[in-house]
């Protein structure tokens, strides 16, 4: 969720300033407040030909209205040490928004990148919608609020300067925290920090900074955190130090959503070295022990009689055929009278929503009281649901937001923090939860499976019909947007649907002139954990309509590009794809075997285009590694972004980058297998995600100049159009459209399957021997 625009860049037309409103807060130091709803648009449709849903209304929009009617205030302090505090109400899991926001508040302030600490801030209920990370939206909705609380802090500096210094506000200057008049005299941030404080609470206004004064937003900038992530001191959940939370595991049903009956040898287990107790939870026995090792060791020797669950004797090909009776039916008749049609059905499996760290919390649930310790997106829904399911008011249970080792969606979900809660009211004692690495992919949240079907006709060179059916199993948005859903009903533009169908309907565009362009979502099957995997549904469908459409340039004996470039109608997009294709100089010489795709997205008031060069040599396809999912490779990328107003292009830089690893693993090899109610990957091992073997050696992120000067959405932009260029690649050098994905979903399965009971497997002793 990186924000904008390098800088040299064209400003935005209109005033130059606006005039906000803000809050100087009663304090002991100068304390200044934005509301979080300064500063949103209204949306509004700007292409003449129909829009869809989404362009009038999208998911960022969505989310910037849920945010505005609570009004609360973010707040910016100055200390007596001229340093600038902010705390966050959003989560940072990498993505890069502490550095982003610390950029803001710089420049604003004129005050030192290093001088600026931004935390992240414990559950604050009165926030409502506020405190949801999600949708690409974090800068999207505080750009403008931390930017009014900042220059209103830097405004009541200069105040009380001019008063101590005996002189007007414009004779003085600001540099690096210090106030300077024209003699010479200066007073510091931090000297000034008392004398700007109020007694009471005050509304004031201010002017922001203009495009062309800026600099610090746009300039690329390293993460704050840089040197704390790589040096290993960044403090995680499992890194705190909290008073007697020991480590604590959970030993889970080898059946997806199984449920534990009895563990048979209790006694055993209890009396196990460092085991101090176990307890049987609704989602398995939990062990607590002086190391995690010891919980490792006692989960190993645990028998543990299991109930099968809903999903006993299912598998993918069950599934699957649930999934198929549920498709809705296209409105163009199978076989037109007079125009041309291509129709084609994609299925795209289930996959892992694992993040890096593996899944973990702290809890201290008292007989009054918890407090809970971990990386939680939607804070506010984890501390209702756990306060209910603990029996406790809300105001009794604490949440803590920790810094978290990515998510992409899987963090917008508290499964961790609840379970340690459960756990520790069990036990009456601290616990530090940790899922082990096996757990995740078999109990933990994964992207649906779906099936994406697509008719479109033609007739005399124009594209009269696009209809796009997407089914998939069901989506679980019990994180904060249903609830967002439900308050604002009322104003979407969706009519009556189910949460997950306002979600597709606010995220998916298809911006071609395609004549009648209907795209529906169905659903079905609520037994699997699933979550808002990075960019929801766009992928998949992005991925589906970006193939139909290379298949309509060849029936209508077009190149790729230039039939996109003549259908589009969003000059935004044009020019992104316009700049892939001349860097990447599309359709030039290249060795028999290796091919070129290309493809573009539109979501978050943003555009992407991808170009891939994809190698299919035998001598690629059919390389040999150890323990790998081979097969083709992308050897070249070429990504451009349009995300409106960049502040950080180093962080956009960045999340382009690994949209970009996420599309290819999609494309080519990342899958979770389900076979007899389980699901048969269990690690990183053998969910086979982009690896060096597969990562392109030569990418380039390229950031479009934009004319917004608002911030786009930006965590989730590098996904779709790469996934989508390197489908359309292989299409291209198959001369067969795919149909099922990733591509290389192996069937028998290229690993041999961890055992599910114990649901912990024997850690590896043989990792030296493959180092060299």
């Amino acid at each position: 969720m990186t924000d904008d625009h390098p800088t040299g860049q064209h400003e935005h037309p209109g005033p130059d300033r606006r005039s906000f409103l803000g809050y100087v807060l009663a304090g002991a130091t100068l304390v200044t407040a934005a509301e979080m709803g300064v500063g949103s648009q209204n949306a509004q449709a700007a292409i003449p030909t129909p829009p869809q849903p989404a362009e009038i209304l999208d998911l960022n929009d969505l989310l910037n209205l849920a945010a505005a009617p609570t009004a609360n205030l973010i707040k910016v302090s100055i200390g007596t040490d001229g340093r600038a505090s902010f705390a966050l109400p959003r989560a940072e899991v990498g993505q890069g928004i502490v550095t982003s926001s610390a950029m803001i508040i710089a420049e604003e302030l004129e005050l030192p990148l290093d001088r600026v600490d931004v935390t992240l801030a414990k559950a604050r209920p009165e926030l409502l919608f506020n405190q949801l990370t999600g949708g690409s939206n974090t800068t999207v909705s505080t750009y403008t609020p931390i930017r009014v609380a900042a220059a209103l802090a830097k405004q009541q500096l200069l105040k009380a300067a001019a008063s101590a210094l005996g002189d007007s506000v414009d004779a003085l200057t600001v540099k690096a925290g210090v106030i300077t008049d024209a003699v010479g005299n200066a007073l510091t941030f931090g000297e000034l920090a008392k004398k700007a404080a109020v007694t009471d609470t005050v509304r004031a206004s201010v002017n922001l900074k203009t495009r062309s004064e800026h600099a610090v937003i746009g300039t690329p900038q390293g993460r704050t955190d840089a040197r704390d992530a790589v040096t290993g001191a960044k403090t995680f959940a499992m890194d705190l130090t909290v008073p007697d939370a020991l480590p604590t595991m959970v030993c889970r049903p080898p059946n997806h959503n199984g449920a534990p009956v009895r563990l048979t040898n209790q006694a055993t287990i209890e009396a196990m070295p460092g085991v101090t107790d176990v307890v049987m939870i609704s989602t398995g026995i939990a062990v607590r022990a002086k190391t995690f090792g010891q919980c490792i060791d006692a989960i190993q020797e645990m028998d543990v009689e299991w109930k099968g669950g809903r999903l006993a004797g299912e598998s993918d090909e069950s599934v699957l055929e649930g999934i198929k009776k549920a498709e809705l039916p296209m409105v163009v008749p199978k076989v037109p009278l007079l125009t041309k049609q291509v129709d084609a059905e994609f299925t795209f499996r289930f996959r892992s929503n694992s993040s890096l760290e593996p899944n973990c919390a702290i809890a201290d649930v008292r007989s009054g009281s918890a407090t809970i310790w971990g990386s939680m997106k939607s804070p506010v829904v984890a501390q209702e649901e756990i306060a209910a399911r603990l029996g406790l008011p809300v105001s009794q249970v604490t949440i803590n937001v920790t810094e978290g080792g990515g998510s992409f969606g899987r963090k917008l979900f508290h499964d961790a923090a609840l379970e340690a809660a459960l756990i520790s009211k069990a036990m009456r004692k601290p616990v530090r939860l940790m899922w082990h690495r096996a757990d995740e992919p078999r109990q933990g949240r994964l992207h649906p499976m779906c099936t994406s079907r697509i008719r479109a006709t033609h007739l005399l060179g124009e594209v009269l019909t696009f209809e796009q059916r997407h089914t998939s199993v069901k989506t679980d948005f019990g994180h904060g947007l249903g609830e967002i859903i439900t308050s604002l009903a009322s104003r979407l533009p969706v009519g009556d649907l189910t949460f997950s169908q306002t979600i597709f309907t606010l995220t998916q565009e298809l911006p071609y002139n395609f004549g009648v362009v209907t795209q529906l979502l169905n659903e079905t099957d609520d037994r699997f954990n699933t979550g808002s995997m990075r960019n929801i549904y766009s992928p998949d469908v992005r991925t589906a309509s970006e193939l139909v459409i290379d298949e309509l340039a060849r029936q209508l004996r077009k190149d790729p590009v230039e039939f996109r470039r003549s259908f589009l109608r969003d000059k935004r997009t044009r020019a992104a794809l316009d700049k892939v294709a001349e860097i990447g100089q599309w359709g030039r010489d290249l060795p028999e075997g290796v091919t070129q795709g290309i493809a573009i997205h539109k979501e978050y008031k943003g555009a992407t285009a991808c170009l891939v060069e994809l190698d299919m040599r035998p001598e690629t396809v059919n390389r040999t590694i150890r323990k790998a999912v081979t097969g083709p490779r992308v050897t070249k990328a070429v990504f451009a972004v349009d995300a409106g107003l960049v502040i950080n292009p180093t962080g956009l830089e960045a999340q382009m980058l690994g949209g970009v690893m996420d599309g290819i693993a999609l494309a080519l090899t990342s899958s979770c297998h389900f076979e007899d109610g389980r699901f048969l990957e269990a690690s990183w091992d053998n969910y086979f995600y982009t690896r060096q073997w597969n990562a392109p050696p030569e990418i380039t992120v390229e950031i479009m100049p934009s004319e917004s000067g608002q911030p786009g959405g930006a965590g989730e932009a590098g996904v779709a159009a790469s996934f989508a260029a390197v489908a359309c690649a292989y299409a291209r050098a198959t001369g067969k459209m795919p149909t099922e994905f990733p591509i290389n979903h192996p069937d028998p399965i290229a690993f041999d399957p961890k055992p599910f009971t114990p649901s912990v497997p024997q850690s590896p002793t043989d990792g030296l021997t493959f180092t060299s």
